[in-house]
C-alpha cells in the first residue's frame, strides 16, 4: 500500500497511526482513528483499512471534512468522524480509472484505497472520485446508562496493549467522583475498584485503580500489570459504578 501511494506521489510523507487494531474489529478501528486524526496537519489524507467485508458489495468511501480527507470502507469505521465533525461530505468511490488493475477481491487496501489516497494527496478533487451519498453506515458508541441516583452501568470498550480497560464512562458524566473526598465503588470482573489516580505510577505495584485516560474515558488500570488479567475482564464486560 505504501509503495502504491509513493509511486503516485513520491513526495508523500507517510505515518502509521496504528498497526495494532484487532483483526475485523470495526469498533476498535473507529476508536483509533476517532481519537487521533485531529493531531495531524490540515490536508492530511487518512487511510483507514479495517475491512472484514473486502470483496463484497460494501462501498469504498472518500470522506471530506473542512480539514481532512478519509478513505475507508463503508462499514461504520468512520462513525466517530461523523459524530465529531460539523460537516462531512461522503462520496462513494466509483472512478475506477484511479484504481490499480486488476483489482484483487482480497486486497482493496492496495488496489483501491491506496491509489485513491495517492491521487487525492496529489490534488485530485474529491468530486472526480465519486458522487455524494447520504446512506452511509454509521453507529453510535455504547452509552453508559444511569441505573439509579449516583449509579451507572457501562461497558468495556477497549483493552489496550498494556491491559488497561477503557470504559465508556466520561468524566463529565461522573462529576461526583472527582469531588474532593467523595467515595465511589466501581465493579468489574471479579474486582471492586475504589481509588482514582492522576497517573499510572501513582498506584502501588499491582494495585488496580481508576484513571482518566488520554482518549477521555475512565480506565481501569494497574501499575506495571495488565488490569484485564488481574480483574478477569475483557472488551464487552459490564462495569458498574456507584458514588457514595
Amino acid at each position: 500500500m505504501k509503495g502504491v501511494v509513493l509511486s503516485l506521489n513520491p513526495a508523500a510523507q507517510m505515518v502509521d497511526i496504528c498497526n495494532n487494531v484487532y483483526s475485523f474489529d470495526v469498533l476498535d478501528g473507529a476508536l483509533t482513528i476517532g481519537s487521533s486524526y485531529k493531531y495531524f496537519p490540515a490536508g492530511t489524507v487518512h487511510m483507514v483499512v479495517v475491512d472484514p467485508g473486502v470483496g463484497s458489495q460494501r462501498r469504498p468511501l472518500l470522506v471530506t471534512t473542512h480539514t481532512y480527507h478519509f478513505i475507508a470502507p463503508d462499514n461504520g469505521v468512520l462513525s466517530m468522524i461523523y459524530d465529531q465533525e460539523e460537516r462531512v461530505i461522503v462520496r462513494h468511490i466509483t472512478a475506477e480509472h484511479y484504481f490499480l488493475h486488476p483489482v484483487s477481491h482480497t486486497f482493496h487496501g492496495r488496489d483501491i484505497f491506496a491509489p485513491v489516497a495517492g491521487y487525492v494527496s496529489r490534488g485530485v478533487e474529491p468530486h472526480k472520485i465519486g458522487e455524494e451519498i447520504t446512506d452511509f453506515v454509521r453507529f453510535k458508541l455504547p452509552k453508559a446508562q444511569k441505573t439509579s441516583e449516583g449509579a451507572m452501568k457501562g461497558v468495556i470498550l477497549k483493552v489496550d496493549k498494556f491491559g488497561n480497560l477503557m470504559t465508556n464512562f466520561r468524566p463529565e458524566e461522573l462529576p461526583e467522583i472527582f469531588a474532593d473526598g467523595r467515595k465511589f465503588k466501581l465493579s468489574v470482573g471479579n474486582t471492586t475498584v475504589s481509588t482514582l489516580h492522576d497517573f499510572y505510577a501513582e498506584g502501588k505495584s499491582g494495585e488496580v485503580f481508576a484513571i482518566v485516560g488520554s482518549m477521555g474515558y475512565l480506565e481501569i488500570a494497574a501499575n506495571r500489570a495488565a488490569a484485564a488479567q488481574v480483574v478477569g475482564a475483557n472488551r464487552g464486560s459490564e462495569v458498574q459504578i456507584e458514588v457514595a
